[in-house]
């Protein structure tokens, strides 16, 4: 009897440790932080404009043989790694976005913290691209509490690129049951993303913004693999010009795409298609060793823009080359450079055409943000969180903060949405297919777009947050039988927070729109 309430003593006791231990992995980091931001726009005048960019490639020190070419590490396989530090264990970097255990073996090109600050006299944004798969509100907060008084910045927009092929910044690509973002490249990405917004307000100089847009010209590289069929296709820009040189000081460019061309075999550190398109645009256009179009310098950000759905350009769809007739099907770095050069192409033609791009040299900002809750319903990711796997806590009872914001520059208005949201919540065709989960019409209506103000407007992706696909709710499916006559459950809601997620994501946005 004593040996028997000896082991249950011993369970309950473990059953204490874990529960507290799963407890404490889901507490706030940052409990009481809020925002309601309502900034009203100055009478227009000169604005000024500047631009850094600071690496944050990690050094791959130990790399790996992988013996069956799966891209998969598994020892089990015949796979090995070289302990080039001989610190007697494998130091991977796991790439995230496709199948775990994929460590990355080298770089490609270099990942990058990429910002863009304006300032109008009265309000000054920062406006962040960073080369990874998310950057989650708590990373945001990170870096927002880093930045020093004199940087002066009112408000800060951090939007994750979204490439597949990036060391992971969420924690779920590494071993089973462990988290996998490497601490010291978790502190370096910090730094690096704070060093590149203080650059940049550093680097101001007064500007003319040039806008531009392309609507055609990109959809073919592009592939919506889950019905409806809804595109983010526009190529959207944002040029900052010095009003003094008359030189580029830098160029935001948003196109809604996920940034995992090289797809999922590749095993070297990339931006994806981003890299070529960034670089065309700022140091010209090469077939080879001849310059073919000449780039305009200056730094490139790039944000993406609606990519759920998913937006993809999958092995199945072949990009051209700009220059020849070569068809690039499989995936490569090749395709990847004919796609970013066909980006640059497309984003060069669109500022010397009047008729798409427009220059003004006097405006003013307004801006509103606010942050809320949204519930956490996935079961995967609360076990995750429980386990520290996903290193994020609750604002309250099984719900995390997020945040949505809008702001107007001249005759643009920016619309920011903190994950992958499906383009038929932005620019409408949400439908109600007979197996949804959810007996019930479109409920996230109208289309945001329509009641955005201005000839151009932006939608940032992953902005101040990356919570997963948002779906709208009368297309959530994760039960038989399946929409659209499917025989399997399609991919979406595996990697969304969950089904409530679209309604709260629209009802606050357009809160924000309507009362703008």
């Amino acid at each position: 009897m004593k040996w028997i309430l000896r082991i249950l003593f011993v369970f309950i006791f473990l059953i204490a440790i874990l529960l507290a231990w799963a407890f404490k992995n889901g507490i706030d980091r940052f409990p009481n932080y809020a925002l309601d931001l309502d900034i009203g726009a100055s009478e227009p005048s000169e604005i000024k404009v500047g631009f850094a960019a600071f690496p944050i490639t990690p050094k791959i020190e130990d790399t790996w043989t992988d013996a069956n070419r799966d891209a998969y590490y598994d020892p089990k396989a015949g796979d090995t790694f070289q302990d080039n530090n001989k610190n007697g264990k494998f130091d991977a970097y796991w790439l995230a976005g496709f199948q775990n255990m994929r460590p990355a073996n080298g770089v490609n090109d270099d990942i990058w913290a990429r910002a863009m600050v304006i300032d109008d006299g009265k309000t000054r944004l920062a406006l962040v691209g960073i080369d990874l798969i998310g950057f989650g509100h708590d990373d945001v907060i990170t870096v927002r509490n880093m930045l020093s008084k004199e940087a002066n910045i009112t408000y800060s927009v951090m939007c994750a690129s979204h490439t597949h092929e990036a060391p992971d910044f969420i924690g779920l690509w590494g071993e089973e049951y462990k988290h996998a973002i490497n601490a010291d490249f978790k502190k370096y990405v910090y730094a690096q993303t704070a060093k590149a917004i203080e650059q940049a307000a550093k680097n101001l100089r007064p500007a003319k913004l040039r806008f531009a847009i392309d609507e055609k010209n990109a959809g073919v590289m592009v592939a919506d693999t889950r019905k409806p069929e809804v595109f983010d296709n526009a190529v959207k820009i944002m040029q900052a010009i010095d009003s003094k040189a008359d030189t580029t000081l830098g160029t935001l460019l948003v196109w809604g795409n996920h940034p995992e061309t090289t797809w999922n075999k590749n095993l070297l550190i990339t931006s994806d298609f981003v890299h070529y398109w960034r670089e065309a645009v700022e140091k010209g256009v090469y077939n080879g060793d001849s310059l073919v179009m000449k780039g305009i310098g200056g730094t490139c950000v790039f944000i993406n823009g609606a990519i759920g759905g998913l937006m993809t350009t999958p092995p199945e769809l072949a990009v051209k080359d700009p220059f020849s007739d070569k068809i690039f099907q499989e995936p490569s770095f090749e395709k990847a450079k004919a796609q970013g050069n066909t980006l640059a192409i497309i984003t060069l033609n669109a500022l010397k055409d009047t008729s798409t791009s427009e220059t003004i040299d006097k405006t003013n900002i307004r801006l509103k943000a606010r942050t809320f809750e949204i519930p956490l319903s996935n079961d995967l990711y609360r076990l995750a969180v429980a386990l520290g796997v996903l290193d994020r806590g609750y604002s309250s009872w099984g719900k995390m903060r997020t945040e949505v914001a809008v702001f107007t520059i001249g005759n643009a208005m920016f619309l920011t949405t903190p994950g992958e949201i499906y383009p038929e919540i932005v620019y409408g065709g949400i439908e109600s297919p007979e197996g949804q989960d959810f007996a019930l019409s479109p409920q996230e209506v109208p289309p945001l777009v329509e009641l955005m103000k201005g000839k151009y407007k932006f939608i940032l992706g992953l902005a101040n947050d990356e919570i997963g696909y948002i779906i709208p709710k009368s297309e959530w499916d994760t039960k038989p039988p399946y929409i659209y006559g499917s025989t399997y459950q399609l991919y979406g809601e595996i990697n969304s927070v969950g089904a409530e997620t679209a309604p709260i994501i629209h009802k606050e946005s357009k809160k924000l729109l309507e009362t703008f």
